[in-house]
């Protein structure tokens, strides 16, 4: 593998310095770096951050290849910087047996644009009512450590507190979708005065926060790991916190959808707003962001959840709940977190790479940029301005809702392991 040398990078956004690659390992970091033969990447100032961790990603592969593959999937998240991701449960056939979450695992290793990691599922076929082959996931080659239901709540509190007592045995994790599936039916959109005013069905944020204030008191009786998906309103804010306070072990993720964008969307009907849990109102979005900075709120996770055209393009009532987000989340990120003071770029490689890292065990990544460690990392343009133009994915899908929106930043390089996989900002 050859040298590769990054020259005038600010790393976490300090002062610029240069990075030396070599055989795959960050091989020196320091002020006029040379080595012979290496490839020299100019960064002229651009901010250098470890590699990007997904602990939520929807790959679709196995049985819904229409939406997104392991391959196209980890195109798009090599082009927003990601070198790993952790693929959700959600396919058909479930990730409920060794044999799936190796077939995915193996394909992710076969593509090599990023480490994919699967996630198994919390019971079979994700119906809730027997707890899935979690140790022999565990056991198998993909070495699964997070366990979801994701699209589906583990509602039952006697499967949810067997699973964190299993899991505790290899210090695994339980992730949730919280939603209580009784105060949800029927839901179109958050529960508020947008949904009074256009009389869709409404979401409470109180189905949400139930399930997480009974879980983690569950995480405390069995002294378990649980992690929260997709946290999105400020009462679920209250909770984690209170929760922490205590010494529970859990820990929860925020989507960048939901620290941009509010219910106030719905009103354009438009089904690339629709997604679960729903948009939230202002003052949520508000509370989430500060969540994320004091650290709440502990991850950055996209759950990019492709759909095909058919599946949006449609009425409101009858489209697919979802948004792509690998390729758009470190932009919304520099927006909602950078640019408004609230991180700084060390924090947001905290949020989007070292912690999601630990808390799912990818071993390898979220690791410090200095010597020693390896190579995986990414580039970012901070000062480009440009609209999103969903024709340039490398996603299957389309269903993004900041079509035509300017966001700030753009990744330019990403490595895995020494190896580029997208060079000025064209995979490779």
């Amino acid at each position: 593998m050859s040298k590769i040398l990054i020259r005038g990078a600010k790393v976490l956004g300090g002062e610029p310095q240069d990075v030396l690659i070599d055989g795959g390992t960050i091989a020196e970091v320091g002020r006029g770096l040379s080595a012979d033969g290496a490839e020299v990447v100019e960064a002229d100032g651009k901010v250098l951050l470890p590699g990007l961790v997904d602990l939520h990603t929807h790959l679709r592969e196995p049985g819904r290849e229409d939406s997104e593959t392991v391959l196209t999937g980890t195109r798009a998240a090599a082009s927003g910087g990601y070198t790993a991701v952790f693929a959700m449960a959600n396919t058909f056939p479930v990730a409920d047996t060794a044999g799936v979450v190796e077939q995915v695992w193996r394909l992710g290793l076969e593509h090599g644009y990023c480490d994919v990691q699967p996630i198994g599922a919390v019971t079979v076929g994700l119906d809730g009512k027997k707890l899935a082959e979690l140790g022999a996931m565990h056991e198998s080659a993909a070495g699964v450590t997070v366990f979801s239901d994701d699209g589906k709540c583990v509602d039952d509190a006697v499967i949810m507190r067997r699973a964190l007592e299993y899991v505790k045995a290899f210090g695994g994790v339980v992730a949730q979708h919280a939603q209580e599936p009784r105060l949800t039916e029927g839901a179109q959109m958050n529960e508020g005065v947008v949904s009074a005013e256009l009389g869709l069905g409404g979401w409470p944020a109180v189905a949400e926060e139930s399930v997480i204030a009974r879980d983690v008191l569950l995480a405390e009786h069995v002294g378990s790991r649980v992690h929260i998906c997709h946290l999105s309103t400020a009462g679920s804010v209250e909770i984690v916190r209170w929760a922490k306070s205590r010494g529970i072990q859990v820990t929860a993720e925020v989507t960048p959808h939901h620290l941009l964008l509010t219910d106030e969307l719905v009103r354009t009907y438009n089904p690339v707003y629709k997604v679960n849990p729903p948009l939230r109102t202002e003052r949520d979005v508000l509370a989430l962001r500060e969540a994320l900075a004091d650290g709440t709120i502990d991850i950055v996770a996209t759950d990019h959840a492709p759909h095909p055209h058919e599946d949006k393009d449609c009425e409101w009532a009858a489209a697919a709940m979802g948004m792509v987000g690998l390729e758009t989340a470190l932009s919304v990120v520099q927006e909602t977190m950078v640019e408004t003071g609230l991180l700084d770029w060390a924090g947001v490689a905290d949020r989007m790479s070292l912690t999601p890292a630990r808390i799912g065990q990818a071993t390898g990544h979220g690791r410090p940029v200095s010597a020693g460690e390896p190579a995986n990392l990414t580039l970012v343009d901070t000062a480009y301005r440009g609209q999103v133009d969903p024709a340039g994915f490398a996603s299957r899908s389309r269903n993004t809702p900041y079509a035509g929106r300017a966001l700030p930043g753009r990744v330019t390089h990403t490595w895995l392991r020494g190896k580029a996989t997208l060079v000025d900002g064209k995979l490779t």
